[in-house]
């Protein structure tokens, strides 16, 4: 059979991701990119340490940068972004913008990281004061902070799991538990931190039920790669992507109280699908929640 007449492939738009390599959530990444762009992703070798500082600093080293972007340059990617949290931000504001650079300079391809990402987000939805969750421990935590403390945002309220492995395997219930407790007091908006950690289909849920925008490390890395050249993220009720949900229910801070910028938005019901979210404290499919107070471990141990 003839198929000349169909023409293709069309021509794709290629986006090289450098992750740790435990990453285990491939497929979400690909959930917020549309299909006229490709990934390509690749890992940094393998170190037996568990999910700890010391790891961020391993996977973060600029001669492992060196070797992924230049395995990414062979398929020619428009932007590589380099997909790791906690990697991105051991280092501080500078030693971000100096991964940055040394993986400019390994591939001489435009070059972003999840923190540096992170910001540049935070300065697109005018956040300045936030909660932070995370599956980390207390020492990852605080560095988190002290990265954020040095962009200039300050941090509300936070929670965190104190996992050092099997990340990708938290469910989305112990994240919404986790929010529910970070967010107190004046707070502009929610970060979940950690490229590991699953958060695509629970975004929508807690920006209707906290009525503020809730970003995620797998969404502003994918929105910071995608904006660098020229394409539309795709998540439908994420406040960071969609005009309408920004203008709606994730555009109502829990500072303000009501629609941003005048504009009324509809009900939570209204503009996200599914059921709303029980209220605080209420069991959630017959199950008590754990509880997570803003300086608690959690109580989970590593799975």
């Amino acid at each position: 059979m003839d198929v000349s007449f169909l023409g293709g492939p069309q021509p794709q738009l290629g986006v090289g991701v450098v992750a740790p390599f435990d990453f285990a959530l491939d497929r979400e990444l690909w959930r917020w990119v549309p299909d006229d762009v490709s990934l390509h992703l690749t890992r940094t070798p393998f170190v037996p340490v568990e999910v700890s500082l010391d790891l961020a600093r391993m996977v973060s080293e600029h001669e492992t940068l060196d070797a992924a972007v230049q395995a990414l340059c062979a398929v020619s990617p428009q932007v590589i972004s380099y997909a790791c949290t906690s990697g991105s931000f051991v280092g501080g504001v500078a030693g971000e913008r100096a991964m940055c650079a040394a993986m400019v300079q390994a591939g001489e391809v435009p070059s972003l990281t999840t923190s540096g990402a992170l910001i540049e987000a935070l300065r697109e939805i005018g956040a300045r004061r936030i909660a932070v969750v995370t599956p980390y421990t207390k020492s990852v935590t605080d560095s988190l902070e002290d990265y954020l403390g040095e962009a200039g945002i300050t941090v509300t309220g936070r929670a965190y799991l104190g996992l050092t492995r099997h990340i990708w395997k938290v469910p989305y219930r112990d994240v919404v538990d986790m929010a529910r407790s970070a967010v107190v007091g004046a707070t502009d908006a929610l970060f979940i931190s950690c490229t590991n950690l699953p958060t695509y289909d629970v975004i929508p849920q807690l920006e209707a039920e906290l009525r503020m925008p809730v970003l995620s490390a797998n969404q502003v890395t994918m929105w910071a790669a995608l904006r660098a050249i020229g394409v539309q993220a795709v998540g439908p009720y994420q406040a960071l992507l969609d005009p309408v949900a920004r203008r709606g229910p994730a555009a109502m801070t829990g500072s303000a109280g009501g629609p941003a910028d005048g504009v009324p938005g509809p009900t939570p019901e209204a503009a996200f699908a599914g059921p709303p979210a029980p209220p605080e404290g209420e069991a959630l499919d017959g199950l008590d929640p754990p509880p997570y107070p803003p300086e608690d471990t959690g109580g989970l141990p590593p799975v």
